[in-house]
């Protein structure tokens, strides 16, 4: 399969291994065969040169080798998945910004599945073959909550709640410049770009898309920057980080749909702070929620939060 892309100004002078990674989804280790095998060129030219850093405008294209059929994902004890709760139905995570979810070409066996099936095997018959006991997604670079199903009746309970809205998913994000509305809901439909098949989207052929939004904090010094909390209506692929974009303020460090800034921002400041839904055993609601993980509170304290935890608490 044969990918080109053109180099928006947001990875200017970024490594190619890096973009390259970004565009298939695969880790940087797992690009590098790509490029010593010559599958990479650089506006139709082989880059000569260890590191060779790209230019807005740049052509990209990589020639992907052929996508093995997929298999069951095999137990990778190595891989430590941090868990909030278990129960005989289901495992809430708190999944960590870095980790993939389940496996895909270029990540066979360093996901959060390969980790869940060494501790929990149980989950291997339940829903998908290659994503077992996966209802819900976070991308890679995002972190905090997911549920994972232990049994077929779970499973099918949550795929139902999702469908229906049921589910109630809360999300702190960091962004990238000032909103004159602090409050509201973005109802835009989201499908793949035209542009490019790894981006999305809001398009008029999408599917609907609905984000509730709350600016927590506004900041203008060191720069211009919003502390939002995002409550999902529906669940379309990167859609918190296609509708902030969209609406002027992109979430901080995300290589997709952000722009650069002046602050160096390793990773998507996108943190899934909040679960609640009925439990698949009883009906009974249940809720959860995680802590800002550490770059994002000390990102925070670059605007003066000294203590973001305890303003999370009371709001």
């Amino acid at each position: 399969m044969i990918i080109t892309e053109d180099i928006p100004k947001a990875l200017e002078g970024e490594r190619l291994d890096r973009v390259v990674a970004l565009i298939t989804g695969w880790s940087r280790s797992a690009v590098q065969p790509l490029l010593a095998d010559g599958r990479v060129l650089v506006n139709d030219s082989a880059p000569i040169g260890r590191v060779t850093r790209l230019a807005i405008g740049d052509v990209v294209t990589i020639d992907l080798p052929d996508i093995e059929p997929e298999q069951r994902p095999e137990a990778s004890p190595e891989i430590v998945v941090p868990v909030v709760h278990e129960d005989d139905e289901i495992i809430v995570v708190d999944k960590p910004a870095g980790l993939v979810v389940h496996p895909a070409v270029g990540h066979t066996d360093d996901t959060l599945v390969n980790g869940l099936l060494a501790t929990h095997p149980d989950i291997v018959d339940v829903g998908d073959p290659a994503r077992p006991g996966i209802v819900h997604r976070l991308d890679r670079d995002t972190s905090g909550l997911l549920i994972v199903a232990r049994t077929q009746h779970a499973y099918d309970h949550l795929v139902a709640a999702l469908a229906a809205r049921s589910v109630s998913r809360v999300y702190e994000v960091l962004c990238l410049g000032t909103t004159d509305s602090p409050r509201g809901v973005i109802d835009a439909p989201i499908g793949r770009s035209r542009r490019s098949r790894f981006r999305m989207a809001v398009s008029n052929e999408g599917r609907q898309a609905r984000t509730h939004y709350e600016a927590r904090r506004l900041y203008h010094e060191p720069i211009g920057a919003t502390w939002y909390r995002c409550q999902l209506e529906t669940g379309r692929t990167h859609q918190i980080r296609v509708h902030l974009a969209a609406i002027g303020t992109p979430v901080f460090g995300d290589d997709l749909y952000g722009r650069p800034s002046a602050l160096d921002v390793r990773r998507q400041q996108l943190h899934a702070a909040r679960l609640e839904f009925d439990h698949p055993s009883d009906g009974a609601p249940v809720a959860f929620t995680s802590a800002l993980p550490d770059d994002m509170t000390s990102m925070l304290s670059v605007f003066g939060e000294s203590d973001p935890e305890s303003v999370i608490a009371a709001g």
